[in-house]
């Protein structure tokens, strides 16, 4: 069990510095710019919720590659709260344990818990990059999306949730591996 409090804090941190000019600035994830980021952000904060909470619905059926989604007028208030919730539901062992679902996809709990804290770390990193601001997630959150993202032995080839890795020196900080496991260039900034 991880607690993804530390991951869902950061990603709330950067609230602050997204001005709503930069709303429709690029972001890492070519298709999303800023606003449907922070909308793809609440999204997945509700699914991953009702995936920990076990709650099956619409909401962990939903293909998050169904459409652009829609950023709503309350994002502000709404995105930390849903991050809170996110947290608050992984810190239930139950969530751990057994199935569940997110995306349509049936995963054990486990491992939906890790791919929710790996959503959550690489998107507030694609939120830090496209709006100009520091990101230093907790070393216990990147150990665990290194762990989730690194290629085994009997998969070394392995194509990440994100897209193909991107290599990024062994000697790398750990941050920029973890990126470049995600598919991102770590030295990307708008404009490049």
């Amino acid at each position: 069990m991880l607690d993804l409090g530390p991951a869902t804090r950061r990603v709330a941190k950067l609230l602050d510095g997204v001005a709503d000019d930069r709303l429709d600035a690029p972001t890492p994830c070519p298709e999303y710019a800023v606003r449907e980021l922070l909308a793809h952000l609440v999204g997945l904060a509700v699914a991953f919720r009702d995936a920990g909470r076990k709650d099956l619905g619409p909401t962990t059926d939903t293909d998050p590659q169904a459409g652009l989604p829609v950023l709503g007028h309350d994002w502000r208030t709404a995105l930390p709260r849903r991050l809170d919730e996110l947290a608050a539901a992984w810190r239930a062992p139950e969530a751990w344990e057994g199935a569940t679902r997110a995306g349509g996809v049936t995963l054990p709990g486990e491992v939906a818990g890790m791919v929710a804290l790996n959503e959550v770390l690489i998107h507030g990193w694609d939120l830090a990059r496209a709006t100009g601001q520091e990101y230093a997630p907790d070393q216990a959150s990147l150990e665990a999306s290194y762990a989730l993202l690194a290629p085994t032995a009997d998969d070394p080839d392995q194509r990440g949730p994100f897209g193909p890795p991107v290599p990024v020196p062994d000697d790398a900080p750990l941050l920029d591996r973890v990126i470049g496991l995600s598919g991102r260039r770590p030295d990307w900034r708008p404009g490049r």
